[in-house]
């Protein structure tokens, strides 16, 4: 291990945390002070759902129950389910007391050239607009379980703020086993990608959603072409946060309550859920592949190898640098352990996530080359050329 090495990983590490729109901080929340609308405009939320019986039953009455003052309408689209997920949703609404609010639909045949989640969306969004079409649309998935006040809260931050789109990154699974590490690390390396301040900074280019959460004003999806211009995404959140940014303002932020219920029981779990798409986040190209993981040996495998050199009688630059580099590294990833309220001695082991992460983007570039694309839910091809 060389001296310049490490100390080029030390330079990457210093830019990345002085200088990447301090995305490490995990700071930038709903925090729910935004001044309330004189009126509150009509939302209709549009929630895609595949094989989703065993978990609707704890999130659909947390959609139902909204607190909100507005017209609130919920489209649950059964998006081919084996698992008589249309039955379960109907079986929620007839226990709650606000069950008028949903109508469960069924897709039809998937067109050519749709993604299959695109296609639910779209199937939600017409048969609302068929009735009356609101002024924000409420694209969440059936695993995530709402606070009662997230709508209001989200609506009051657009409608103050003159937002075209609001978005939350809900909280994951934290996960047991090398997923305790892996959950938070997807989490971390999704700011890193995307900081948020500056994803919320109109003067910046970077632009992104979490598709968990997000509220969008309908004016603003119709110029962006609506969904059938994100028909063939697999990474549609950014896609649409990408369109909807070209012509207003966006913002991104960390949530403190809503959360996914959907388990991540074994690795393979988070590991399917990167490779499906990380080819993808690099369009498909094998020199940014190559680029990419270059990038990432420099960041988390440099440094503590290093740090473990000089420990061996290795230069004292080069273990120097390299120890400065991992406690730097470390010390960015102890807010994200914090949300999802590990230890943060965790933050050491960050370079065996990055080894994790990886190995998945380059499983998902051998999944492109097999002409498999992504797998989910047992749909197989997406994102395949």
């Amino acid at each position: 291990m060389s001296a310049f090495l490490t100390a080029l990983a030390l330079a990457a590490w210093l830019y990345l945390v002085f200088a990447r729109g301090r995305f490490w901080t995990a700071e930038v929340r709903l925090d729910g002070r935004a001044r309330e609308p004189a009126r509150w405009p009509d939302v209709v939320a549009v929630v895609p759902a595949r094989d989703e019986a065993a978990l609707l039953p704890r999130t659909l009455p947390a959609l139902l129950g909204q607190e909100y003052a507005g017209q609130l309408r919920i489209v649950l689209v059964d998006d081919e389910s084996a698992d008589g997920t249309a039955d379960a949703a109907r079986a929620a609404a007839r226990a709650h007391p606000n069950g008028a609010r949903l109508e469960v639909v069924r897709t039809s045949a998937r067109p050519g050239g749709w993604v299959g989640k695109m296609w639910a969306v779209e199937t939600g969004v017409s048969t609302a607009q068929a009735a009356d079409a609101p002024t924000w649309w409420w694209l969440t998935d059936a695993d995530v379980l709402h606070a009662p006040d997230t709508l209001a809260r989200l609506v009051a931050k657009g409608e103050s703020e003159r937002l075209d789109l609001v978005s939350l990154m809900v909280k994951l699974d934290r996960g047991m086993g090398w997923n305790a590490l892996l959950v938070p690390a997807f989490v971390y390396f999704f700011q890193q990608l995307y900081p948020f301040p500056l994803v919320n900074d109109p003067g910046s280019r970077v632009a992104a959603a979490a598709g968990g959460c997000v509220l969008v004003r309908a004016d603003a999806l119709a110029r962006a072409g609506g969904i059938p211009a994100l028909r063939g995404e697999v990474i549609d959140d950014c896609a649409l946060g990408r369109a909807v940014k070209a012509q207003g303002a966006i913002w991104l932020g960390l949530a403190d309550r809503e959360e996914s219920v959907r388990p991540y029981d074994s690795v393979d779990d988070v590991w399917n859920m990167v490779a499906r798409s990380a080819y993808t986040q690099l369009r498909h190209s094998p020199l940014l592949l190559a680029g990419t993981l270059a990038g990432l040996a420099l960041l988390y495998a440099v440094p503590p190898l290093g740090a473990l050199a000089w420990g061996f009688g290795g230069g004292d630059a080069t273990g120097v640098f390299g120890a400065s580099a991992w406690l730097l590294q470390a010390a960015s990833f102890v807010p994200t352990l914090a949300l999802y309220k590990r230890s943060p001695w965790l933050a050491l082991a960050l370079p065996a996530a990055g080894a994790f992460y990886a190995a998945m983007t380059f499983d998902s570039a051998q999944r492109h080359w097999r002409d498999q694309g992504a797998t989910w839910k047992g749909r197989t091809g997406a994102g395949a050329d």
